[in-house]
């Protein structure tokens, strides 16, 4: 019996010493759902050069298209559509919207300029030319954030977690693509920006901005604008959030702003 004892030990002892190596493995590597957590890169950023930007501007969106820079701004009776000079910062055109609607996210697709509204459920074309609008969409979404396109469909942030895709022209719903930082869902997701296949986006009321893979709805790296948030703060106190991210195609430039910020930054991020 001491024998059968000793060999039962031996085993158990063996077993348990397993088991406590095992668990010394990382939590990520090993996650209860059996998928991979992947836990976003730390992306660096420097600043190439800045511009002067209007701090009237309640930026909700920024885009390059054809060399000139496009914005659309919000709060209720100040909405507009503009076409900006980079180097001085002035609007060389824009359009008011009607009072009782606040500007959101906008892109730009084939020389039409799509732009969103937050909670009125309506979405807006213009032509790029002359700022006419030529369609109006009723959304189902309930509050419009942020927009981009990413060479097929029009891809939309309402606030939440997730990424919603329609087709240009139609604004006919897609699919729907939740982003997750590590493992979790992620939240606030604000302006977007589609950069060499990764989508770029802001997260409200907080200083990063995230690469996601669209495939996936996975960040894989972040940065934190913290240092240029400052810098706004210090040349206008009023500066509030960043927001606002831009993708010369032709140039291959990045550039960054935010709500009531003096300046825009040409920006280069390390991945």
């Amino acid at each position: 019996m001491k024998i059968k004892y000793t060999l039962v030990g031996l085993i158990c002892i063996g077993f348990f010493s397993f088991q406590c190596k095992e668990s010394n493995k990382p939590e990520q590597d090993i996650p209860a759902d059996g998928k991979q957590v992947v836990m976003p890169a730390s992306m660096s950023y420097s600043i190439v050069t800045s511009y002067p930007h209007d701090t009237a501007s309640f930026t909700e969106g920024l885009m390059v298209y054809k060399g000139f820079l496009y914005e659309s701004t919000g709060n209720y009776g100040k909405s507009k559509l503009r076409k900006m000079n980079l180097k001085t910062g002035k609007a060389e055109k824009e359009i008011s919207l009607n009072p009782t609607v606040f500007g959101e996210g906008a892109t730009i697709v084939n020389d039409t300029v799509y732009q969103l509204t937050w909670k009125e459920r309506k979405a807006f074309a213009y032509s790029v030319s002359d700022f006419k609008k030529i369609k109006e969409y009723d959304v189902t979404y309930p509050e419009g954030w942020g927009l981009t396109y990413d060479g097929k469909h029009l891809i939309v942030s309402t606030g939440g977690s997730d990424l919603i895709y329609y087709e240009p022209g139609t604004f006919k719903y897609v699919k729907t693509v939740t982003v997750t930082e590590a493992g979790n869902p992620s939240f606030n997701i604000n302006e977007l920006e589609y950069i060499n296949g990764f989508v770029y986006a802001n997260q409200w009321n907080m200083p990063y901005v995230f690469k996601i893979d669209p495939s996936t709805g996975i960040i894989v790296a972040k940065a934190d604008v913290t240092d240029v948030w400052n810098r706004a703060k210090k040349l206008n106190p009023t500066a509030d959030v960043p927001n606002g991210i831009a993708y010369d195609e032709v140039t291959k430039k990045i550039y960054i702003t935010g709500k009531w910020w003096p300046e825009l930054y040409e920006i280069q991020f390390g991945q």
